[in-house]
């Protein structure tokens, strides 16, 4: 058993990605399951909807599950801070064609993370991931004494380095083939974005913790490959996005699945944020237009014509969240998928 198996508790070295907006207790379940770490993605969760949420968790699956949390970089803007009207009216046509008014903005765009964190700590998962940022040493001491393993998320080396200083449990050492957002938070995003074969190993040279590799892997190969690099563990995001448990739509699986390698791209019209995604309707027109608003301010307004998209099926009007190895994933069920990840293992 490694290293990372014993932190964690689990029987093979594979981590469901959490996805933020797209996670399921099925999925988790599943993962957590068939041995594999499920995780799921809180982001923008009341304490009370964390505090169900982990109790569904454990309701469905005896096995360590994670969950979890973007950390503030200290950018974001509330919504004093900003009039969004000019931002709204630039997304007119797309709320007009999801059938919702346009919104008006809200009190607040995120609950305040210490709240969410104080759930966190009360619902007492098995593990605490966190992305954008680097826990406090108050957040470290309570996770821990909870009994909560934390995991943190590097673009870089320096974040990796900077991750263990603080005293992280294992670092997810993310390459810029990855799906979804880009967490970098020492330097800008766009300044950040080194492929996985060239970041796993030099962050296995820079650090003593377990290193999990994300990015780019989707089968058997993909983790052989990961393991040969240093790693100790991977994190698989779309081949588990486009299972039969996933709370993804059916719309955003097929345009998984009709992914090529170079169908992806990079853009922050969705969230205002730097993510990976597949090209739509609704990410031509936002960034056509040149009015994207700074986060989580158009992660705010985009979330209200995207949860009506959603509810109708729309893959035009959606975030088509998905990594540069799209065309490996394949539609089927969660343990399926989790078996051909693990026979990439060392017999």
């Amino acid at each position: 058993m490694s290293r990372l198996e014993n932190l964690l508790g689990i029987d093979v070295p594979i981590v469901l990605g959490p996805f933020g907006g797209l996670s399921s207790v099925a999925l988790t379940a599943a993962v957590s399951d068939g041995g594999g770490l499920g995780s799921f993605g809180l982001y923008g969760y009341t304490p009370d909807r964390i505090h169900d949420t982990v109790s569904q968790l454990r309701a469905a699956t005896p096995r360590p599950v994670a969950v979890n949390l973007w950390l503030p970089r200290g950018d974001e803007v509330r919504p004093e801070d900003i009039d969004v009207q000019p931002f709204v009216d630039a997304a007119a046509p797309l709320f007009a064609a999801a059938g919702v008014d346009a919104p008006t903005p809200p009190t607040a765009f995120l609950p305040p993370v210490a709240g969410q964190l104080d759930a966190v700590f009360a619902a007492r998962p098995d593990v605490l991931s966190v992305v954008f940022g680097i826990p406090d040493a108050d957040t470290l001491i309570a996770a821990h004494e909870h009994g909560i393993r934390v995991i943190g998320t590097a673009t870089s080396v320096a974040e990796a380095v900077a991750l263990e200083a603080a005293g992280v449990d294992a670092v997810v050492a993310t390459g810029s083939e990855a799906g979804g957002h880009r967490v970098s938070f020492l330097r800008e995003a766009s300044a950040s974005l080194v492929g996985t074969f060239a970041l796993v190993p030099q962050v296995v040279d820079a650090v003593g913790v377990p290193v999990i590799a994300a990015g780019g892997i989707a089968d058997r190969r993909g983790v052989a490959a990961a393991l040969a690099l240093g790693a100790e563990g991977v994190q698989v995001g779309t081949a588990f996005l486009r299972t039969r448990q996933s709370a993804a739509t059916a719309a955003h699986r097929d345009a998984i699945g009709r992914a090529a390698d170079t169908d992806t791209v990079l853009t922050r019209a969705m969230s205002g944020r730097l993510a990976r995604g597949i090209p739509n309707r609704a990410m031509h027109e936002l960034e056509a237009s040149g009015m994207i608003a700074p986060f989580p301010a158009q992660n705010w307004l985009t979330g209200v014509f995207r949860a009506a998209a959603t509810a109708r099926g729309d893959g035009e009007l959606v975030s088509l969240w998905a990594g540069q190895a799209a065309a490996l994933s394949r539609f089927d069920d969660a343990a399926d998928v989790l078996a051909e990840l693990t026979a990439g293992l060392p017999v």
